[in-house]
């Protein structure tokens, strides 16, 4: 197709006029933003107060940032109550609690008495922000993004420090700001927000445990008993803390006292998979595996799909297996075919079955473990399968590696 000059023209003008009209509605406007606000459409406002921070002007001026710190703010509330009511809510603004509390810091810099109608001011914002804060940091946590939730939750701990807390957090806020510390490794600090966790109400069994641990960790015998006597004192009877005391006493090597704790412990007391896969580590300990794999059954019922309980049911069919195996060979010392005999190598055979299955469905979740593989190596070896090859081969690819 020819275009005639005057028609290039004209489509010169189209482009410059379209591109102008961007370019004038991208302008930065504190006037739009508050405006978006005040028919709050949030996230049209945020979009509008975005282009005011990145203004050369705007962005030096208190209001820009009470403003960002107030949509952000309603943003967040408005996003995070959604996703309360309805789990599959998308989130499409996650880190709005952050920016409000930076842009509230960043007002409180410029000018601590800006102030704008219908917003809250810094002062009363910055102190509100705490439970925001706290799920984002949780979210962060979950998604093993350290650096960040440990940025977020500290963020928490300042707004929530500011005043007396509306909304007690009764110690989240340090119990998770302390996991952080423990999983990034920074072991400095750490002790003192779990112990700021305890005096801020906590009912997490978790923090008392954690703190145990980290006494036991440098042997402070001491300090590691009065934990869990402060535990027990406060959150009697709680299952969790019964499963620690069985560790702690393992640990002080009174293995006496602590096989008679394992033994009070009634199993309809837990209710989670963890408790279940927590308690049966120390039947496998004992070598009580049949009682060990009763309480992996309940493991794996109630969370299905689990590589540890999948790996501890094997070793535990597998050693039945063995423990039934020696026993036939005993008994087939004196008669391989007596009914007794017959029976110990039928159930040996049906444990190391058994056993199989369970370590290959471990192996689906992962595929590369050493131990599992070499576990599965000797099964079958002892069942003369053809997998035995299979099995051998991968191993061998495995250590080339």
């Amino acid at each position: 197709m020819i275009f005639s000059e005057t028609m290039k023209r004209l489509i010169l003008f189209s482009w410059i006029f379209a591109a102008s009209l961007g370019l004038y509605a991208q302008k930065a406007s504190l006037t739009k933003a508050y405006n978006f606000y005040y028919d709050k459409n949030f996230v049209k406002a945020k979009e509008a107060i975005d282009l005011c921070t990145q203004d050369e002007k705007l962005s030096g001026k208190a209001q820009t940032w009470l403003y960002k710190g107030n949509i952000c703010y309603f943003l967040a509330n408005e996003e995070y109550g959604a996703k309360q009511k309805d789990p599959q809510f998308m989130i499409l603004h996650p880190d709005a609690p952050v920016e409000a509390y930076d842009a509230f810091a960043k007002s409180m810099e410029i000018n601590p008495n800006a102030e704008a109608m219908e917003m809250f001011s810094a002062k009363e914002a910055l102190k509100q922000l705490y439970p925001l804060l706290l799920v984002r940091g949780v979210d962060q946590l979950i998604a093993k993004d350290y650096n960040g939730a440990k940025s977020t939750l500290a963020k928490g701990i300042a707004s929530y420090e500011m005043d007396k807390p509306q909304y007690p957090m009764n110690g989240d806020l340090y119990y998770y700001y302390a996991y952080t510390l423990e999983a990034m490794g920074d072991t400095k600090d750490l002790r003192s927000y779990y112990q700021k966790a305890i005096d801020d109400g906590s009912q997490m069994p978790y923090v008392y445990i954690r703190l145990l641990e980290s006494y036991k960790a440098e042997n402070n015998r001491e300090m590691a008993a009065k934990t869990l006597a402060q535990a027990k004192s406060k959150l009697p009877g709680n299952v969790n803390l019964s499963i620690a005391e069985i560790d702690y006493l393992y640990w002080l090597g009174d293995s006496i006292a602590a096989k008679n704790r394992l033994k009070s412990i009634p199993t309809s007391s837990l209710q989670s998979a963890d408790e279940f896969v927590n308690l049966s580590n120390f039947y496998i300990r004992e070598k009580q595996y049949e009682e060990a794999v009763s309480l992996l059954d309940k493991a794996n019922a109630l969370s299905p799909g689990n590589f540890v309980v999948l790996y501890n049911l094997g070793v535990c069919h597998y050693s039945i297996s063995e423990k039934l195996f020696n026993q036939y060979n005993q008994s087939a010392l004196h008669n391989p075919n007596s009914p007794e005999s017959q029976d110990y190598k039928l159930r040996s055979e049906q444990e190391l079955s058994q056993s199989a299955t369970y370590f290959e469905q471990a192996r689906a979740l992962e595929p590369q473990d050493l131990n599992l593989l070499n576990t599965l190596k000797a099964i079958y070896a002892r069942q003369q399968s053809p997998k035995y090859d299979e099995i051998d081969k991968l191993i061998k690819d495995i250590e080339k590696k």
